[in-house]
């Protein structure tokens, strides 16, 4: 009884420190956890077999129940993510709704006819404001469900990634803001000489969705460097189907361009082929590194097995 007395004493008195102990240690614990995490061979799993077993393996079936389940959780989180930076986004957006409307001579150059049209806007300008928050976070859920797959060097390089995908998205929307908006809207608005009266709806829109969809594009060779390092697409592809990859897209700035010229248009297209091109030259450099890692790897396994 004494010695019970005496040792629950003793974790009384040491509650405090060993609080702090815990507190002090547990960002280290992670970090750790987080290494060892990005450095763990990957189960194989090849496709084929997996595909196979499904018909007649039952844990196959589970562990493909196990990753729809993990997916729907990531996405919850990235949507809660998407809701959280919205909201933020309420803070800022009427200022930003101003800084859009500069190209046009400021907010009082435009007229509504409508009674909710206002809002509307606004709630555009913030959805748009809330997903180039909410990319850098969206982007490491996606990072997460698929690590688990990955080899280190892949996972590594895919967490890299993260940042300079915030980075290509916002480089689109700033080139599709200062460089291709101001020629579009001088010539939509001196066509025919018509004087256009400009509606809230209409121009936010237009500048909103060029914004948005640019901006994508300018993560293309940010994936396509990705898929080349783990051996998805190989260069010499892309690099063949280079005529078939400028009617793609040509097709897709027809469907993202607001308006039918052909000016437009063609400013859609340029940074789009000029990015497919600077694709194909990260693709080679990518494929190259694996290339080279993949024969480091097999020279050390060879050693491994000669000593």
């Amino acid at each position: 009884m004494l010695r019970k007395f005496f040792h629950g004493l003793w974790r009384i008195i040491t509650a405090p420190f060993r609080l702090i102990y815990t507190v002090l240690a547990f960002p280290f614990r992670v970090i750790a956890r987080f290494r060892k995490f990005l450095n763990t061979e990957p189960d194989e799993h090849p496709l084929t077999e997996v595909f196979v077993e499904l018909t007649t393996n039952k844990d196959t079936r589970q562990m493909l129940w196990d990753q729809v389940e993990a997916f729907r959780m990531h996405l919850l989180r990235a949507i809660l993510s998407l809701v959280l930076t919205v909201s933020i986004s309420f803070f800022f957006t009427q200022q930003m709704i101003n800084y859009l409307a500069l190209p046009i001579g400021g907010i009082q150059s435009l007229k509504a006819i409508e009674v909710t049209e206002t809002i509307g806007v606004f709630m555009k300008v913030a959805l748009f404001c809330g997903i180039a928050l909410a990319i850098p976070y969206i982007a490491f859920e996606l990072w997460l469900f698929a690590a688990p797959g990955l080899k280190p060097r892949e996972r590594k390089m895919g967490l890299f990634g993260i940042p300079l995908a915030t980075l290509f998205f916002l480089a689109g929307a700033a080139f599709t803001f200062y460089l291709m908006l101001p020629s579009a809207l001088l010539f939509l608005k001196d066509i025919l000489g018509i004087k256009t009266e400009l509606r809230p709806s209409s121009y936010f829109s237009f500048v909103i969705g060029l914004m948005f969809w640019l901006g994508i594009s300018f993560e293309f060779p940010l994936v396509i460097y990705v898929l080349s390092a783990i051996g998805l697409i190989k260069p010499k592809i892309l690099a063949q189907q280079w005529r078939l990859a400028i009617v793609i897209i040509a097709i897709v700035a027809a469907a993202i361009t607001p308006t039918v010229d052909p000016i437009n248009q063609g400013l859609v297209m340029a940074p789009m082929i000029l990015l497919y091109f600077i694709s194909i030259g990260l693709s080679y450099i990518a494929y190259a590194g694996r290339k080279r890692n993949i024969a480091e790897d097999q020279k050390k396994a060879d050693k491994e097995e000669s000593g």
